[in-house]
């Protein structure tokens, strides 16, 4: 009796952050490659290897691996330079600024389970409005504990039984200087050991490791930005084309370099960064001996349509070969699948995902039956920011996931290098371009900001190339370094932060960031700097009227901003700015936010710091929802009301939750409201005065979301 088929599954976790290193100042302008080397890129190769038959592909980006090399060689960020400045030192406006950014963690995970730190969070919220006044009333022991836990949380757990990590934890207040010190010594140390680990594990065998290009650039549009017209016509692109495929392999060149030089040969594959394609991308791939590579289902799909095939006959759980890139297979990631794991199970108890996981995979090997030998489920998904949604930073869920997978006898783990060599490509014709995000390059290019900023390089770029040919004996030093500015401002991180498609509270950040690594090619060659290097790109979205929501929200429906991001990726509308006729003393209102999850629509209601809120007792609110419902409350009487597909809270702020499927029968589609704020029956605001809020939600499960 032969031997029963297995499945094949190949799973990729991404690890990749921006390049945060400041040329200009040699400091970190954030520190999220030092935080996250503490709570994942060790311990997630640990947890990998702990079962005998796992196995698991690991794609690093380079310029991830410079920055922890750079930390290990003694370079700091602000956030670590500000935790070491002893509490007692601390001046005014550093005190501020670690007010501002010391909260800077999922609060339900990271802040609410350690009393300590939620007392601090907690104190800090209650004099919001007044920042100088919390400043004022923080002692030196709280500021020392605020500096000890906004470092101690993102130790990840699996390494907080070691010390000093352990007796922190265990005594939770009161912390020394000496103790502070150490903890960020640890820090340290845990990041020296990131490296060596996955040389270790990948030379054992027991782990395979792919790279991106270099500094993360979307290689299509360093090519040619007119490859984004394939996907969006009619987008409308920088007034400077790019085209600079000589850029684009050195980005690949460079990052197989490193590789070699980390783990003693070449790569086998690389996960091209946001899983961005075009035929003449997978040339260079192919060019430069990549034996695969990967992207997402859609690419596939569009790719059949290109190529006169409909897609319905073909599978995007098998390996393919694109005609003018034969040397190079291409795997197409199960969006769902990897989706699930980075959207999905974190709200979800660790055992039911888990099993639901399987359950899909051996659902998905029924309909694949007839040729198992020549499929392979590709998973692919970031290894780094969706475990701070998860309990215990998804510890629990990673253990079991790994033991399921492992010990299932229906499914067997491999590589994505294993299943370049196993399984026979399906050729292809025809390759079209576009990333793993809406199979288009929207993210990066065709907002007016994002065209600033591809014009800013294109200029740049020209100005090194000019100068380089005028001056052919410049030091060679030199001219390395300028062109190593212009290769980090081609990273993708810094288009994706632009135009309105993601807003935090560090776009900022990420704009001056780009613009220093462009001065800095000037510096070097002693030229004089633009203006517009020293002018804004991003436009402030604070100041902006109406915001449409840019990711799934959840938030807790008990009246206040019960963490730092509950709110974050929401829609909004700017009362203020929307009627400037009025004072703002006489606002009620001050901001209304609108968000969606799968099952609800959301809407908060901030009020005017300047308003009585006691005078709220004489206010109904008056929520329209064009064409489908009406709400009406009264907070101040009523602060609380639960009524069938209805919920609304308030204390210091309105939240609302409505059943998507009321408003909408499909539960997707267009939703228009107002806000309306009376006494008695006077009108006292009308929100927006004219019109209406328009919120498009997407179908269920086509939502797009993520986060730094």
């Amino acid at each position: 009796m032969s031997e029963k088929k297995k499945l094949k599954v190949a799973l990729l976790w991404h690890m990749h952050q921006p390049y945060y290193f400041n040329p200009e100042t040699k400091k970190f302008q954030m520190p999220w490659v030092r935080l996250h080397g503490l709570k994942d890129y060790l311990d997630m190769p640990l947890a990998a290897t702990r079962q005998k038959n796992s196995r698991v592909t690991f794609n690093l980006v380079p310029s991830l691996l410079d920055q922890i090399e750079l930390y290990c060689q003694g370079y700091t960020d602000r956030f670590q330079d500000l935790s070491l400045i002893p509490a007692g030192d601390l001046n005014f406006e550093q005190k501020r600024e670690i007010l501002n950014n010391f909260f800077s963690a999922h609060y339900p995970h990271m802040i609410k389970p350690y009393p300590r730190y939620r007392q601090l969070y907690e104190k800090r919220e209650n004099s919001r409005s007044d920042l100088d006044l919390a400043i004022k009333t923080f002692s030196s022991s709280e500021w020392r504990d605020l500096q000890v836990w906004s470092n101690l949380v993102w130790i990840d757990p699996v390494f907080r039984n070691q010390e000093p990590v352990a007796d922190l934890f265990a005594k939770g207040k009161d912390f020394t200087e000496d103790e502070k010190k150490s903890l960020l010594d640890f820090q340290i140390e845990l990041l020296r050991r990131i490296i060596p680990e996955y040389q270790k594990l990948y030379q054992s065998g027991q782990i395979d490791i792919s790279f991106s290009p270099y500094y993360h650039p979307i290689l299509p549009l360093l090519i040619d930005t007119d490859s984004a017209r394939e996907a969006l016509p009619d987008l409308e692109l920088p007034q400077n084309r790019f085209s600079n495929p000589d850029d684009a392999s050195w980005q690949i060149t460079e990052s197989i370099k490193k590789f070699q030089k980390l783990f003693g040969q070449k790569p086998a594959g690389m996960w091209p960064s946001e899983g961005s394609v075009s035929e003449e991308t997978l040339k260079l791939f192919s060019q430069n001996g990549i034996k695969w590579v990967a992207t997402d289902q859609k690419i596939l799909n569009n790719s059949l349509i290109k190529s006169g095939i409909d897609p319905k006959n073909y599978s995007s759980h098998t390996a393919y070969v694109y005609k003018g890139a034969p040397e190079t297979l291409l795997f197409f990631r199960d969006q769902g699948l990897s989706d699930k794991i980075g959207f999905v199970y974190s709200s979800w108890d660790y055992t039911r995902a888990v099993d639901d996981f399987i359950l899909n995979l051996k659902e998905l090997g029924k309909f694949l039956n007839e040729n198992l030998d020549n499929t392979v489920v590709p998973i692919i998904l970031d290894g780094e920011n969706a475990w701070e949604y998860y309990k215990n930073d998804g510890t629990d869920f990673l253990r079991y996931f790994y033991q399921a997978l492992s010990e299932d006898n229906e499914i067997e783990m491999v590589t994505f290098s294993d299943a370049a060599e196993q399984i026979k490509p399906t050729n292809m014709t025809a390759l079209y371009a576009g990333s793993w995000i809406n199979h288009n390059f929207k993210i990066w290019i065709g907002h007016q900001e994002d065209n600033a900023a591809w014009d800013l390089l294109y200029h740049t770029r020209k100005m090194l190339v000019d100068y380089q040919n005028q001056k052919p004996e410049t030091d060679s030093v030199i001219l390395e370094k300028a062109w190593r500015q212009i290769y980090i401002a081609e990273g993708s991180d810094w288009c994706w932060w632009y135009g309105d498609d993601f807003v935090n509270e560090y776009n900022l950040e990420f704009d001056l960031l780009f613009r220093k690594h462009l001065s800095f090619v000037y510096n070097l060659l002693n030229q004089k700097i633009p203006a517009q290097l020293d002018q804004p790109l991003h436009i402030d979205k604070s100041e902006t009227q109406m915001i449409a929501p840019e990711s799934l929200v959840s938030p807790v429906l008990d009246g206040r901003l019960t963490h730092y991001y509950e709110w974050s990726g929401a829609g909004s509308f700017n009362c203020s700015l929307h009627n400037k006729t009025m004072h703002r003393a006489d606002l009620i209102i001050r901001r209304i936010y609108f968000a969606f999850d799968y099952d609800r629509f959301y809407i908060r209601l901030d009020f005017e710091n300047k308003f009585n809120l006691v005078d709220l007792d004489k206010v109904r609110i008056n929520i329209d929802f064009k064409d489908v419902c009406n709400k009406e409350f009264y907070p101040g009487v009523i602060k609380r009301e639960v009524s069938g597909d209805f919920e609304y809270k308030y204390d210091q702020i309105i939240e609302i939750g409505i059943d998507r499927k009321s408003l909408l029968p499909e539960g997707f589609g267009k939703i228009k409201f107002s806000v309306t704020a009376l006494d008695g029956d006077k009108l006292k605001e009308k929100w927006p005065s004219d019109g209406w809020i328009t919120a498009d939600i997407p179908e269920r499960e086509k939502e797009l979301f993520w986060q730094i």
